[in-house]
């Protein structure tokens, strides 16, 4: 038996049940799952071991006018960095469940948008901490060493073999800004490197081994031999480090920004390396950047001595894009099989258990008072029993999930549907 409601609604109810009457999820195959700008095979290999088959998937970022034409049947979209889903996009995904991000940020996505619309949002903020954290090692050594000056001469046939301003790591100080998983990481492989570490972080965070919390930026920038930033990209940090932040770096130490484009004023840094304030810097992202692989590239930083510029490539091993893979799909594997929502972003975060011999309800609503009232008003009225119930809410939303021991029939369905404040229903089995 298979029934279901219009997709197209705002509240939507699906129903499964195979001939044999066994319980099972939405059926796979009407599941649409479109991959954009070159995801990892893992993910795809994951999601076809799960029975979804219905894949589409594309090497390249879409553009919003792309998106509004392929997102209305899409039912789950994983992006990277470049696709913006802005609230457009997403008001027309009518059946949209789920957004995975393949990456550790979520700026691209409108998160309000999708909130109010009650889909779950992932990204996978662990899985490449360790790449990004080993290429800032790798460009503090290199830039102290002034490794990109000597390379480029014997590209050109000089031969510069001297120890001029070519300084070991041992002993110097490494300014951390911004203390979270990827700092933390360097962290502690700055100090097995011989680095004094140093690190500031606007929320109280406990140290990795010897690192000394500074209590001001100013300080911390004061008195780094190499300032790394590894901050969220948002309104607090956008163009932090401007001339005057600049300026209270210590004269001839390195910037390392492998964090967010938005958080260096570029002119200002040019000005600090030309001057010879700054001996160097390594830079991974950029204000704007090019939509492909290929495309042309420019930025005023180039061609100056002991810069390292590399394409926002921080996070980007085979081992990191591997994990990420696996990571990000098995979220979404997760919500659609079970219900499940750890690591959202949007709907609450739920660990469900698999309830056997059971039906469950997954119910997504505005966390106004009176709902879970109404919905358990709902299951009385049909005399059906509740075997378990987990809800959490956030400011916003509430997201409640109802294990049941009886058949429903389409008045529940009905009455479900019509809950005050319902965003989407939906019988998972």
């Amino acid at each position: 038996m298979k029934t279901f409601l219009p997709f197209g609604s705002l509240t939507q109810i699906q129903i499964y049940m195979s001939k044999s009457g066994d319980q099972l999820s939405y059926p796979k195959e009407n599941i649409k799952v479109l991959l954009l700008e070159g995801i990892h095979e893992t993910a795809i290999e994951n999601f076809k071991k799960h029975q979804f088959l219905n894949i589409e998937t594309y090497d390249i970022a879409f553009t919003e006018d792309e998106l509004l034409e392929k997102i209305e049947d899409v039912q789950i979209i994983g992006i990277r960095s470049k696709t913006q889903l802005t609230r457009k996009v997403i008001e027309k995904a009518s059946k949209l469940k789920a957004i995975g991000c393949f990456c550790i940020g979520t700026n691209q996505v409108d998160l309000e948008a999708a909130m109010k619309a009650g889909v779950t949002v992932f990204n996978s903020p662990y899985s490449n901490t360790r790449s990004v954290a080993e290429l800032v090692i790798a460009e503090a050594i290199m830039l102290k060493r002034m490794i990109p000056l000597r390379d480029r001469k014997a590209h050109e046939g000089m031969w510069l073999k001297d120890a001029t301003e070519s300084y070991e790591v041992r002993g110097k100080n490494m300014g951390i800004v911004g203390y979270g998983h990827i700092g933390s990481q360097v962290s502690v492989l700055a100090e097995n490197m011989g680095f004094n570490v140093l690190y500031y972080d606007t929320e109280p965070k406990l140290p990795m081994g010897n690192a000394t919390r500074i209590n001001s930026l100013e300080e911390l920038l004061n008195r780094s031999d190499i300032v790394t930033l590894h901050v969220p990209g948002n309104p607090t940090t956008k163009m932090m480090m401007d001339a005057e932040r600049i300026s209270q770096m210590k004269k001839g130490s390195v910037l390392l920004n492998l964090s967010r484009g938005s958080v260096v004023v570029v002119n200002a840094l040019k000005e600090a390396l030309e001057s010879g304030h700054l001996s160097g810097a390594g830079i991974d992202v950029f204000p704007e950047e090019p939509e492909s692989k290929g495309d042309s590239f420019k930025t005023s930083l180039q061609n100056i001595s002991n810069v390292i510029l590399t394409p926002h490539i921080g996070g980007s091993t085979i081992e990191a894009q591997y994990n990420i893979g696996v990571d990000v799909s098995s979220k979404l594997i997760a919500l659609i099989d079970n219900g499940t929502t750890v690591g959202s972003h949007t709907v609450p975060p739920l660990n469900l258990p698999v309830q056997k011999n059971a039906h469950r309800i997954l119910h997504i609503h505005e966390n106004k008072p009176g709902v879970l009232s109404e919905i358990n008003q709902c299951l009385s009225d049909s005399d059906i029993n509740i075997l378990g119930q987990y809800l959490k809410t956030n400011e916003h939303i509430g997201y409640v999930v109802l294990d049941v021991d009886k058949e429903y029939d389409d008045e529940l369905i009905e009455r479900m549907q019509n809950v005050k404040h319902t965003i989407k229903t939906r019988i998972l089995y």
